[in-house]
């Protein structure tokens, strides 16, 4: 068969299984791209997803396609980074949507909204539900398109300096929190502070801020929080899920062949996994070692759990009557979410109940 009828007529999957692809692959041109990250590089764990997209990309392009990562601050700063993006000074970024809820609060519902959906869930809305299809249209605005970037699963509820007994806790409390749930926390009586993570330690330090909150044990501790603030919360309400984002300009993405779209699509999916998979692998010693250290790790109270609920239901109301296009995907979300909490509730909630009662 003449090699080009049969590159035409077995598509990619045909190709690779013939083992043609090497061909292929270099037929492709040379790419260079930069990568900013809103992330510090001492955060392997989420910053690192980046370098494993990256690296991805490089192995399965044959080198021909590569993608220098650059820390929050070294192209832009760390919450400039949609903007890097959108007007083409890089051709993509890695953060977490929900700190860009100021240009609309839709950039929430991309990564993580309080008493949302649990990591699990968040990706079966994007890959199986409507999830990826309705940003996308959403993000067409901002001249990105975006994929999967990982996700740390539940996250902690921070670090206090002094306990939250009852909700009156929280009024007045200077709060670092990310993105969305500061409308929350406000909402509340607190005052929520947006401070990138690399900033975090010195603010609590210093006493600037009464909190912090950031990921979970394996993250907070490298960055100290425990040496500052002696009161670890539970669970971390408004991120039982948080997904991050690879941004592409769209332009970028459209020059591209579509192999290497191919392999850009295949890449984001490896680097969505690695990153939980690490947090779920790393969280349980490090918390250990924070409570071993003197750590005094609590629940939180269920009347702050029954506000902060309360007064998130009311927001998405709220803010549903007031911007279109957040009622048109938080509608979907809630559906789907609705039907989710269902089904865990017979199983992943049953088995889990019980499993985390025995002693093994």
């Amino acid at each position: 068969m003449e090699r080009r009828s049969f590159v035409r007529g077995a598509g990619l999957a045909g190709v690779l299984a013939a083992g043609a692809a090497p061909a292929i692959v270099h037929a492709q041109a040379n790419i260079r791209w930069r990568l900013a990250s809103s992330f510090p590089k001492s955060l392997d764990t989420i910053f690192g997803a980046a370098e494993v997209f990256a690296k991805k990309v490089k192995d399965m392009s044959g080198g021909k396609f590569e993608i220098s990562v650059h820390a929050g601050g070294e192209l832009m700063p760390p919450f400039g980074v949609v903007d890097g993006v959108q007007n083409g000074t890089v051709e993509m970024a890695h953060t977490a949507p929900y700190y860009f809820f100021g240009k609309d609060e839709c950039f929430a519902l991309g990564c993580a909204i309080p008493f949302g959906l649990n990591s699990r869930q968040m990706t079966a809305w994007m890959v199986e539900g409507n999830g990826l299809k309705l940003m996308r249209e959403f993000y067409k605005g901002y001249n990105i398109i975006n994929f999967m970037g990982g996700n740390t699963g539940a996250q902690m509820g921070g670090w206090y300096r002094k306990e939250i007994k009852t909700v009156a806790d929280m009024k007045g409390l200077k709060f670092r929190v990310g993105g969305f749930a500061g409308k929350v926390v406000e909402r509340m009586g607190g005052v929520p502070q947006n401070i990138p993570g690399g900033e975090i330690y010195q603010a609590l330090e210093k006493g600037t801020i009464d909190a912090a909150e950031w990921v979970g044990p394996y993250d907070d501790q490298k960055l100290g929080f425990n040496k500052v603030a002696p009161n670890y919360y539970y669970p971390g309400w408004w991120e039982g899920g948080p997904q991050l984002d690879f941004f592409i300009n769209t332009k970028a993405y459209e020059g591209l062949s579509a192999e290497y779209k191919a392999i850009v699509d295949a890449a984001t999916h490896v680097a969505h996994v690695d990153m939980q998979a690490k947090y779920d692998a790393k969280n349980p010693a490090a918390l250990k070692q924070l409570v071993a250290s003197g750590t005094k790790l609590a629940r939180f109270p269920r009347d702050v759990m029954d506000a902060a609920f309360k007064e998130s239901m009311a927001l998405y109301s709220d803010i549903g009557a007031k911007n279109a296009n957040w009622k048109k995907i938080y509608e979907d979300y809630a559906n789907f979410r609705r039907d989710q909490n269902l089904w865990f509730r017979f199983a992943e909630a049953g088995f889990d109940d019980f499993m985390q009662a025995q002693k093994l």
